[in-house]
């Protein structure tokens, strides 16, 4: 199949607003799939993935490219091999040998073509909506129930995999994806809850309530002496963390998978700053020199031969409740009482966690999905800010102005310092308006993708945490950033200071 075929999906996809018009268009081009192996690829690039997960190219890479060719040659399988190549190449030479080689696919590619694999290269495409659309679209083109799609998209933690094996062999496939030791399984999702009284209602009056720490959330393989360790986007992170795999070494069983967080605490008890644990995961080796890790486990999918994900929640925990010793059992509480709720939250967010886990205490392990059984409670920050440029959007958002950069006041200089960016919480009707008056904003001369602004508009933002950041000239980010709403009552005069957020970031460090 062409590259550009793919394209068109994409592109088509991203200007469609009815999800059964996406899930239609790419299960069509799902049917018309030239051969087995396409399958997987076309999957996971139209979920925003490469099935090489990483290849070494990034935004900087991709800021200068060849002239477009005038005619589409560039295939399917052509492409992914070369990916495959890019990611291989290492040692001396290799970054002038991967500009070389990405330079000869894109002067390869047309315009169309080119803007695909910007998009994907760079992340753009990468939506958790848009992993859900081709769960539909490889049901309805293998003309199954989703239920079992998803089923087993999530035992196998791959679903080009699944894809493959169900378009090729049919719905009999599907029996052969089981919970397997050594290969993760998609993660049970949370949806929100604004309050813990919000989260019982929503359970049916009863909840199992757990800390939310503000660590990393992993997956525990263990068979005998070996151990693996993954991510919540399933990457083996084994080496990087030792003191996960030696907690799993010590339980006593033989085979597991099981759920934890682990988390960089200080001597307190009290958790560092989420980079200081995220330093681990992106550090190459389990070096002992940096921040200790604690390990948590909160939830057991698998014990020694027996599939645990569809028993109640309680029975999975007291499975659990004999392997993992108090001290790294994830805190919890049953209760239908919403003082004692109000209480375990307060008690959670005084020791400097970030929240609550409300979960239904008869509910199976609905792997892969963000269902209802988990609700997480943590509370919301919000700061008025002021719009300091934004950025036209793509796919859906092409002629629009979308992502907006955030600045808070400096009452010192009297100018603003850049917090981030965020297109999240954004309604359509929200960027008709913001791309008229960020038109009307416009610093005169100002062209290209990202638009400059006259520093006037507020805009009131929602997020989870401050991080330190050496991007901005602030030294901080917010994280999880998103748009309630813009405050046209409110001048830039009156908008948060940087010294406000400095405040939220230690008080929190």
């Amino acid at each position: 199949m062409l590259l550009a075929e793919i394209a068109a999906t994409s592109t088509e996809v991203g200007s469609l607003s009815s999800r059964l018009a996406k899930v239609a268009r790419v299960a069509t081009t799902l049917s018309a799939a030239g051969t087995p192996a396409e399958l997987p690829v076309i999957v996971a690039w139209l979920s925003g993935e490469l099935p090489q997960r990483q290849i070494g190219v990034g935004w900087a890479a991709l800021r200068t490219l060849p002239e477009p060719a005038g005619t589409a040659t560039l295939t399917v399988s052509g492409v992914d091999a070369t990916f495959t190549e890019i990611k291989s190449m290492a040692g001396p030479g290799s970054q002038a040998r991967r500009a070389e080689c990405l330079a000869a696919l894109f002067g390869a590619a047309t315009t169309d073509e080119q803007r695909f694999l910007r998009r994907l290269l760079s992340g753009e495409l990468r939506q958790g909506a848009l992993a859900g659309v081709m769960v539909d679209a490889v049901a309805k083109a293998a003309t199954v129930p989703v239920a079992a799609v998803r089923r087993a998209a999530m035992l196998a933690g791959d679903l080009p995999a699944v894809a493959a094996a169900l378009l090729t062999d049919g719905a009999g496939a599907l029996d052969g994806f089981t919970p397997q030791v050594g290969r993760p399984v998609g993660p049970m999702l949370a949806q929100t809850a604004t309050s813990v009284t919000d989260a019982l209602d929503k359970l049916g009056g009863t909840a199992l309530l757990e800390s939310k720490l503000d660590g990393a959330r992993v997956q525990v393989h263990r068979a005998g002496d070996r151990v693996s360790v993954y991510t919540r986007s399933l990457d083996d992170v084994t080496a990087r963390l030792p003191e996960v795999v030696e907690a799993a070494l010590a339980l006593p069983v033989t085979a597991l998978i099981a759920d934890a967080e682990a988390i960089a605490l200080r001597p307190d008890g009290r958790p560092h700053r989420f980079q200081v644990t995220a330093s681990r995961f992106g550090s190459r080796s389990g070096e002992r020199s940096r921040e200790p890790l604690s390990v948590f486990f909160f939830d057991l999918l698998h014990r020694d031969g027996t599939d645990l994900l569809d028993l109640p929640m309680t029975e999975r925990l007291a499975a659990l409740d004999q392997l993992a010793p108090p001290h790294q059992r994830m805190q919890r509480v049953l209760t239908a009482d919403p003082a004692v709720a109000q209480r375990f939250l307060a008690d959670t967010l005084e020791a400097g966690h970030e929240g609550v886990m409300a979960k239904d205490p008869a509910a199976a392990y609905a792997a892969g999905r963000r269902g209802a059984a988990w609700l997480k409670v943590k509370p919301v920050h919000t700061l008025d800010l002021v719009v300091l440029a934004v950025e036209w959007g793509s796919g859906r958002r092409t002629g629009k102005l979308s992502n907006i950069h955030l600045g808070a006041r400096d009452p010192r200089s009297g100018g603003f310092v850049m917090l981030g960016k965020t297109f999240k919480g954004m309604t359509d009707e929200m960027l008709d308006w913001q791309t008229r008056r960020f038109t009307d904003l416009a610093v005169d001369g100002t062209a290209g993708h990202i638009v400059e602004l006259r520093p006037e508009q507020v805009v009131e933002i929602a997020y989870d945490g401050v991080q330190g950041s050496s991007r901005y000239p602030g030294g901080m980010a917010l994280r999880f950033a998103r748009v309630l709403r813009y405050r046209d009552d409110k001048s830039a005069a009156e908008a948060d200071t940087v010294d406000t957020v400095r405040e939220h970031y230690e008080r929190n460090g």
